[in-house]
């Protein structure tokens, strides 16, 4: 397999798509014709000293999930309330 340099700065617009707009590695690998290898290499490098990447992914998701069981929880004490 030929090795094809990338340069700087595509590879911080494909972090930045992963961390900003939620695409997966997956996504971005397919979309750039780059190994999901090479993509979570860049992404190590560039999160030494903080969560890593995938750990702020997750973090968003639950946050969301959360979120939705707050305002379901939310709209159900309002629709008791209203019955009393």
């Amino acid at each position: 397999m030929k090795k094809h340099r990338i340069a700087q700065d595509v590879k911080e617009q494909i972090i930045n798509r992963i961390k900003n707009d939620g695409i997966s590695v997956v996504e971005a690998a397919k979309d750039h014709g780059i190994s999901e290898n090479t993509i979570y290499g860049w992404i190590a490098k560039s999160t030494e000293g903080q969560p890593t990447l995938s750990e702020i992914i997750k973090l968003k998701r639950e946050n969301t999930q959360l979120m939705q069981l707050v305002g379901e929880i939310t709209l159900k004490l309002s629709e008791a309330q209203k019955k009393k």
